[in-house]
């Protein structure tokens, strides 16, 4: 097959074997604005497929789905121990969302972070046409930038950080951290989710290797490497299809029938992650409900959970200690068969996830560092009927641009809880008020829109780019 003009380096394909050499596209936001660009340039997406390969296993060839071609990765046991749930996970995660875990540095991660980086680097050499365009993905293959440009120096290549970048005092603290930046110094252009995380990067160039950025570029071997911010977003008309449809507006009203009629339903939706804030949103709601400020069964939490890292020290004591917190909410302030809280530490459907949605009169957000976070916009995007209150986090990106929402500092347990009870009590018309606001900014600035604007910045043509469905 030809070599492609377009092509994402990844850390997973963006689909799903639903039985052996059986495949679908994943739902998700970065398939869905970049389907559209590999479709049309013949694009072809490098990345792993999510299993671990034995040694003996017959590597997978790369194949087609839905227009777009796919080269698989493969990653042995051992280097998704070491690559992914060590190096990517246990040290860089970490760091990056402001060290509220302590990282953890081993070795032996590191050289196993290094071989897969340069694997994926020569896939995608290998997948590239002369002069194509080359978008890599997130804090998992921050080397691959250098390790392509060294392959491939005809190649126009962009990275794309989905996480926090850290100040340079906490990135200082990483190991093999010069390597880290010149890696990332191999692209054309670096995004980032806010402003500031470009300009902690071009200060670290100063920092650390003693280079001499200028606005928003650093020079690097006679090339200038560009640093901006473009935040990431959601498939706006498809969360509003659905929060629409008939179907999911009987889900919405079945879930409350469910949950015994309450006057307010509190909504958490997270992956079980020590960034996300979930035990300090229990306890806030705990200490409302023993001060009477709530009460149980007019109020009901409900919390989903879905199953994250499970083989990762950190994440294992995070769910006992979660747990925890649940038992004695419910124990303290719960009835028989009238629970404070719903705790759900499974997996949804998005069409579940949005009649949740739908169902719940307070979404509350409220991460101690998150990158963008993606489930406050969708909250918004799905009340098409001007209804519910979003509860954000000052940490998240997103309140970057959902200024209307309740704000909070979740890192103070009073902040939390006075920006909860606002949002419990507010008068609707002020509510409904905030809500067409932040809807207003999120349907101009979806998820084409972000391929867009990182793309027309990286100089690939504008024929070749999503259209933004406004």
């Amino acid at each position: 097959m030809a070599p492609s003009s377009f092509v994402v380096v990844a850390n997973r394909l963006p689909v799903d074997e639903v039985a052996p050499g059986s495949w679908r596209r994943s739902p998700g936001g970065l398939v869905t604005a970049l389907h559209p660009v590999l479709v049309a340039q013949a694009g072809t997406w490098v990345g792993w497929t999510g299993s671990a390969t034995d040694p003996d296993q017959e590597p997978i060839q790369p194949f087609e789905l839905e227009g777009m071609r796919l080269r698989p990765v493969a990653l042995s046991g051992d280097e998704v121990e070491r690559y992914y749930e060590g190096f990517s996970n246990s040290s860089l995660w970490p760091l990056y969302h402001d060290a509220i875990e302590t990282p953890i540095y081993k070795r032996s991660w590191w050289e196993s972070y290094r071989r897969v980086n340069e694997r994926f680097a020569r896939a995608a050499a290998d997948e590239a046409a002369p002069g194509a365009t080359v978008w890599v993905q997130d804090y998992q293959l921050q080397l691959v930038p250098a390790m392509l440009r060294e392959l491939r120096p005809d190649l126009r290549i962009g990275f794309f950080l989905h996480i926090p970048f850290p100040p340079v005092e906490l990135f200082m603290q990483l190991p093999r951290r010069a390597e880290i930046l010149r890696g990332l110094l191999g692209a054309d252009l670096v995004g980032f989710q806010r402003p500031l995380a470009a300009q902690n990067f071009l200060r670290l160039t100063r920092h650390l290797l003693g280079l001499r950025p200028r606005g928003a570029g650093v020079e690097q071997d006679g090339r200038t490497v560009y640093a901006a911010a473009f935040p990431i977003s959601i498939d706006v008309p498809e969360i509003e299809a659905l929060a629409s449809s008939p179907i999911i507006r009987a889900r919405a009203e079945q879930i409350r029938k469910e949950l015994g009629d309450p006057k307010t339903v509190i909504l958490g939706v997270d992956r079980l992650d020590y960034t996300k804030g979930i035990e300090q949103r229990f306890k806030a709601y705990r200490e409302l409900l023993s001060e009477n400020r709530l009460s149980v069964p007019e109020t009901v939490m409900v919390q989903v959970a879905t199953p994250s890292r499970e083989r990762v020290e950190h994440y294992q004591a995070l769910r006992v200690k979660v747990e925890r917190e649940v038992g004695r909410i419910n124990g303290d302030h719960g009835r028989v068969g009238v629970p404070a809280v719903h705790y759900l530490h499974q997996s949804y459907s998005r069409s579940e996830l949005v009649a949740l949605y739908c169902a719940a009169d307070v979404m509350m957000v409220t991460p101690l560092r998150d990158g963008m976070n993606l489930v406050a916009k969708e909250y918004v995007a799905a009340r098409v009927d001007l209804g519910g209150a979003l509860v954000l986090s000052e940490f998240a990106g997103a309140a970057g641009e959902l200024r209307q929402a309740y704000l909070c500092n979740p890192h103070d347990l009073q902040s939390l809880k006075d920006a909860l009870t606002r949002a419990v009590h507010a008068d609707q018309t002020e509510a409904s008020r905030r809500m067409r606001a932040m809807r207003r900014h999120l349907r101009t600035h979806d998820v084409r829109h972000w391929a867009s604007s990182f793309l027309s910045a990286l100089g690939v043509p504008s024929a070749a780019l999503p259209a933004s469905e406004d």
